[in-house]
């Protein structure tokens, strides 16, 4: 078991994340013991918790391949997405999290507009490459793409990747937020990833640079959320994480 300070932890996320595959991470801030990075399987099995509801689609404890995933979810209005080999149903959001995107969307719209960048939410399917064979596809809640007339394919499709992604958690996706897709964003192109959560009232922005973290910031309402990529976008997370009535489900 190996002990890292928060800070390295910070300044080099993606390498212990590839090391947290094979050992487990204990995270230590002032000299005490405050977080254990370790690997997803270990801690499904430890705490029986699925992050989400994994799809095997007839394909037993062995990947799904691409082509599969494209056969599986051809016939469907089921939001999935597929990540290293793995199909993930998309559950229907709650009011918290439709709430916040529709602020988040607002405020995205008004600074885009009349800019050659345009915001787009999710169902929205991306297709990140992490190699050649390792084929993606994801819907983030809300994006900015930047490139949409030289990628557009002419099967209507975007090809590119965004430059900027915002997921909002639930706690269905908490975990594949979190885990899989930061590292699925910080390996596949994204410049700038917003971890909004409406149960902390929080945003965490991650900036990339050559796969790995570059910058890390946490806004917590009442303050602003500025982004680092394009520093006209600021969103108040007081409007983003406004109240909801008790009498709402979220």
């Amino acid at each position: 078991m190996l002990r890292v300070n928060s800070t390295e932890i910070q300044n080099n996320f993606g390498k212990y994340l590839l090391l947290a595959q094979k050992e487990d991470i204990i995270i230590t801030r002032n000299g005490q013991d405050v977080a254990c990075l370790v690997n997803i399987q270990d801690a499904k099995a430890r705490s029986g918790y699925v992050a989400e509801e994994v799809i095997s689609g007839g394909y037993g404890l062995r990947k799904a391949t691409y082509e599969e995933f494209l056969e599986f979810t051809r016939d469907t209005e089921d939001r999935y997405e597929y990540i290293d080999g793995e199909i993930f149903l998309q559950a229907s959001p709650k009011t918290d999290h439709q709430l916040a995107q529709a602020e988040l969307f607002g405020a995205f719209y008004h600074t885009f507009s009349e800019t050659d960048c345009t915001p787009f939410v999710a169902p929205y399917d991306i297709t990140i490459r992490r190699s050649e064979d390792n084929i993606n596809v994801v819907q983030p809640d809300l994006m900015v793409i930047c490139d949409l007339e030289e990628k557009l394919g002419d099967d209507g499709y975007y090809k590119g990747v965004p430059v900027l992604v915002v997921e909002i958690l639930s706690p269905t996706t908490r975990r594949l937020d979190l885990l899989k897709k930061l590292n699925l964003y910080m390996n596949g192109g994204v410049h700038e990833y917003w971890i909004v959560d409406p149960e902390n009232k929080d945003i965490t922005l991650f900036t990339f640079k050559n796969g790995d973290i570059s910058d890390r910031f946490t806004f917590k309402a009442p303050e602003k959320a500025r982004s680092v990529t394009f520093p006209h976008l600021v969103v108040d997370l007081v409007k983003v994480f406004r109240l909801v009535s008790p009498g709402l489900a979220l």
